[in-house]
């Protein structure tokens, strides 16, 4: 796959303001996000409306449960004909390879990956759930080395962790990575975030950015100085 793309995340609560943004932004930019607030209000009409528009759907669902229930999921969202799914890496080797094994069984195959630690995580939250003692990176990796060792293609992780990914896992291992924010943008909820030069210069491939484009004033001329970011 060609690398270095721009994910427009479609955080937003109905069809109609979804559908706006797609309409403002085909031009610009050929894949868009759908997360679970849009997903569960809409259905797979989102979809649909995504894929009319000629652009393509990173389904961001992120998939946690035993592995027959995943590998039901994964066949459902391939049936939607999306570009890329994700699962929690955390939910374990057999879960993200019946995942993997679904997908490649499906007509059109969906790329599945794993999401390691959420970007609004950080050594005090992994402290919480019971990760005493690893640093993030550390557990970026393991989890990484899991979801690779598992059949997945990629992962979803910070930019922060994508030279380590990139130095252990070679070039052609996917990293997608949120928690993008343009210099001077806001942070939000995020606690690991990079600029998008540094995020590419890091190793990254995908670029997952929401609230930077999509709560622009214009949010084409927003998503087109990012593209241009990544290219230089």
């Amino acid at each position: 796959m060609k690398k270095h793309k721009l994910i427009v995340a479609l955080d937003v609560p109905t069809l109609a303001q979804a559908q706006k943004l797609v309409e403002t932004l085909k031009d610009t930019v050929e894949y868009f996000k759908v997360g679970k607030e849009l997903f569960t209000s809409e259905g797979p009409a989102v979809v649909k409306m995504v894929h009319d528009h000629g652009a393509k759907v990173f389904l961001d669902l992120k998939f946690h449960d035993i592995p027959n229930t995943v590998a039901g999921a994964v066949r459902s969202a391939a049936k939607l004909g999306v570009w890329m799914v994700n699962v929690h890496a955390s939910g374990g080797a057999a879960m993200m390879a019946e995942a993997a094994q679904a997908a490649a069984a499906s007509a059109k195959p969906p790329l599945v990956i794993g999401v390691t630690v959420l970007t609004s995580m950080n050594e005090e939250g992994l402290k919480e759930i019971g990760v005493a003692g690893s640093a993030v990176g550390e557990q970026v990796v393991r989890l990484a080395r899991l979801a690779k060792t598992s059949g997945l293609s990629g992962v979803v992780a910070s930019a922060q962790e994508a030279t380590m990914l990139r130095r252990a896992f070679g070039k052609d291992f996917l990293i997608v990575t949120p928690g993008v924010r343009p210099a001077g943008a806001a942070v939000g909820d995020q606690k690991r975030v990079l600029t998008p030069k540094d995020a590419i210069a890091a190793g990254a491939d995908c670029l997952v950015v929401g609230r930077p484009i999509t709560e622009s004033a214009d949010p084409k001329a927003a998503a087109e100085a990012i593209l241009k970011e990544m290219k230089g």
